[in-house]
């Protein structure tokens, strides 16, 4: 395959909704890591042919948000920009789809990423409401808008989450909590496991906290003065297993095993990156980071879309003809602890793997080499933007440990799965 070459990369901190960059949306983050990309790499824009960034909540007010962004930046109005969405592999969608436009002879130079702003995902009103409003606008005379005005109903005003719709398949009508609670019961992964795992996550974020700020560029938010925001908040030092077991089951009140703690954080945060080809390398005598070896995308049932990673690795690792023992490092996201677990078994245990569409299991992943830094259960999910983030991370840990190759791998909202394969250069 035709490599594609990461040159720089860096991400704004990722802050749980609601907190530190709410006030922000989704344009002010991923301008924000366009621009601190633009200021580490020193880059000319119009060496740029395009910017590709990835959002899965797209503001009403900016369609083609990275359009949007690209201007912000400072890109030249020359440059084209594009959108991509594929859930939660959005982030990563920018990168394949930057390959492929290589590949094409449709660029050599791109911005890519991803970008998120849960905090402002927005609210609705029901279709019923909504007729009222439209009447409401048309109405012309005082009689006929006070005729109109007395048609509304308290339940008129309540608004719909547009988060919690965000967040439910309309295929399936399961929210991505239930999915996780399907796969805790099917894969026999109990609460203690959960937490457990969502415990190591956020020990493994605070070991690892250096490197992660070091991923990062600050953001300072001004207001009644200036804000900076340094760092991840989502990582708790206090987080134990006596906490995490006081917490109760989100989606399933009475007999479940999904809570709060064991389920990645709704969080707000953007990565950019500096992706090029080879000739593009070599004329611009760039130092890169690592290179796409590979990628695929997958489609399972999607009322298991936690197992999408299984098929996904499965696929990419065929392409490349390399098996998981190969890889020194392995970032599979934290959608769910019970997501994970149940990816893990599927990897090493025969039965679960033919469960879940696999000949025979790949392996069995050390614990050392997977999410060594943690991951969303610590870090948060910008759903947006993981994609991006993942591929970020995994670059640096390879650079830190000297390793070779990284997988990484997503579950995808609506029953998909994607996988990536790394190369440090």
């Amino acid at each position: 395959m035709k490599p594609l070459y990461i040159i720089s990369a860096i991400r704004t901190p990722f802050a749980r909704a609601g907190s530190s960059l709410s006030g922000l949306d989704a344009v002010d983050l991923g301008k924000a890591a366009v621009s601190a990309l633009l200021a580490r790499t020193g880059l000319d824009p119009q060496a740029v042919d395009e910017i590709i960034f990835g959002c899965v909540g797209q503001p009403a007010h900016a369609q083609n948000i990275a359009r949007v962004i690209a201007l912000r930046a400072g890109l030249p109005e020359a440059k084209p920009a594009m959108t991509v969405h594929r859930n939660c592999a959005s982030g990563l969608e920018a990168l394949t789809t930057a390959h492929a436009k290589m590949c094409g002879g449709h660029g050599e130079v791109f911005v890519i990423g991803g970008t998120e702003s849960m905090s402002n995902t927005p609210l609705y009103f029901s279709r019923q409401a909504a007729d009222k409003f439209g009447l409401l606008g048309k109405a012309r005379s005082l009689g006929q808008k006070i005729g109109a005005m007395t048609t509304f109903r308290p339940v008129d005003f309540a608004p719909v989450i547009g988060l919690k719709l965000a967040l439910t398949d309309p295929v399936v009508e399961m929210n991505m909590g239930e999915t996780a609670e399907l796969l805790a019961r099917e894969y026999k992964i109990s609460r203690e496991m959960q937490d457990r795992f969502a415990l190591r996550s956020h020990q493994r974020a605070l070991a690892a906290s250096t490197r992660l700020q070091a991923e990062t560029s600050p953001l300072y938010i001004m207001g009644h003065g200036v804000e900076p925001v340094l760092a991840d908040n989502g990582i708790r030092d206090d987080s134990t297993l006596e906490k995490l077991g006081r917490l109760k089951p989100l989606f399933d009140r009475h007999h479940g095993t999904v809570t709060a703690g064991n389920s990645s954080q709704i969080t707000d945060g953007a990565v950019a990156m500096l992706v090029a080809s080879e000739e593009a390398v070599k004329r611009h005598g760039w130092q890169p980071l690592g290179r796409l070896v590979d990628y695929a995308y997958t489609g399972c049932d999607p009322r298991r879309m936690g197992l999408g990673p299984v098929r996904a690795m499965d696929a990419v690792l065929h392409r490349t003809n390399q098996k998981l023992s190969d890889m020194d490092h392995v970032e599979i996201n934290e959608a769910f602890a019970a997501q994970v677990l149940a990816v893990l078994q599927c990897l090493k245990d025969p039965a679960s793997a033919r469960r879940a569409g696999l000949e025979a299991p790949l392996g069995e992943i050390p614990d050392e080499v997977l999410n060594p830094r943690g991951g969303a259960i610590a870090l948060g999910h910008p759903v947006g933007a993981t994609g991006a983030r993942l591929v970020l991370t995994a670059l640096d840990q390879l650079h830190e440990s000297k390793g070779q190759h990284a997988l990484i791998s997503l579950c995808i909202g609506g029953g998909q799965g994607g996988a990536a394969i790394l190369e440090r250069v």
